[in-house]
Order: C-alpha cells, then structure tokens, then sequence
C-alpha cells in the first residue's frame, strides 16, 4: 500500500488549491458511490486509483497523469501487490489522460466520472473549483489562460456524454453542462 504520509505530503503541496487532499478525498468517495455493485477486489483497485491519479501535480497536463501512474506502480510494486492488479491501477490512472474509457471498462468509467464529479456541483462549489483551478495556473497569463480554458471548456461541451456511467449522469450532467457553458461564457 501507499505510504500515508507519503500521500498525505504530496496532496498537501503548498502549490495545490484545487488538486488537493480534499479533492482526493472526494474522488475516492465518488468512486465508492458508483462503483456499489461492483466486486470487492474491483472496488478496492478503483480505490487504489483514486488515490494516486493525482499524487503528481505540477500543474503539466500529461506528465502529472504519466508520472502519478508511475508513482503508483512503484509504491504497489514495493508492497507484493499482484502484477495484474498493479498493471490495473496503473491503467486506470492512465484513463485521466484523455478522460476516455475503453468501451466496456466500467472501472475506467467509474473512476473517469468521480474525477468530473466536481463539474456538476452547486454555483458555489463549481466556482470555488474554477477559482481554485485558476490559482493552480496563475503563471499563465490571462489570455493564455483563457484561451487553453475555452479550448477545455468546449471540448467537455462537445461530447456526446460527459459522464459514462448511468449514476454519473442521473446525479452531474445536466447542473455540470450549465457550470461549462456558463463559465465558458464568462471567458
């Protein structure tokens, strides 16, 4: 298993303001939620993988993910975690690359939606995670910003589904769309 003070350091950064250990926190325990009915032992690598899929944070797209699953497969690796279900931890940490599930990967899907959970949140919450977001990038310049954030912004709009799995869309979809289009619109 991972370290809890390892954990606990790293989302406790001083750099992070929305990427933290309460973001963690949440993504575990959305991940619960909709992964209810799945076996103990897919429930428990779901778990594994909230918590990892952001132990790297430095705030670049790609090699947070890359090196978060890294760290997890080392710190599994270290403990006498099975080769499989290290490579499916690392897979699923993976899956927050592009935010796509391979058809059929309920895992993937579960863990993908606890992580956009926050999208379909109150006016409050979404703004906080906005401001907080913003914090994270404040060395990018305001048009850069708003720029590479439109550009985010309209490719989660532009998907036939933001959610992949029933729950996540029965309890995130429709308030999530309202908090894109209005911060889009806001830009």
């Amino acid at each position: 298993m991972p370290r809890p003070t390892d954990l606990c350091e790293r989302y406790t950064e001083p750099h992070r303001r929305y990427h933290n250990a309460d973001h963690v926190r949440q993504v575990v325990r959305d991940a619960a939620l909709l992964a209810g009915d799945e076996c103990e032992r897919d429930r428990a690598l779901v778990a594994l993988a909230a918590l990892a899929h952001d132990v790297v944070y430095d705030g670049k797209p790609g090699d947070d993910e890359r090196r978060s699953a890294e760290w997890a497969r080392d710190q599994l690796m270290a403990t006498g975690v099975a080769d499989q279900d290290v490579g499916r931890v690392e897979d699923l940490v993976l899956a927050t690359l592009t935010h796509e599930a391979a058809p059929g990967d309920r895992l993937a899907a579960v863990l993908l939606d606890a992580d956009l959970a926050i999208l379909g949140s109150d006016g409050a919450g979404y703004e906080r995670y906005r401001a907080a977001v913003r914090s994270e990038y404040g060395h990018v310049p305001d048009g850069a910003w708003r720029v590479g954030r439109a550009a985010v912004l309209r490719s989660l709009l532009g998907r036939g589904s933001l959610y992949l799995t029933d729950g996540g869309r029965e309890r995130w979809a429709v308030a999530a769309r309202r908090n894109l289009s209005g911060e889009l619109e806001g830009l």
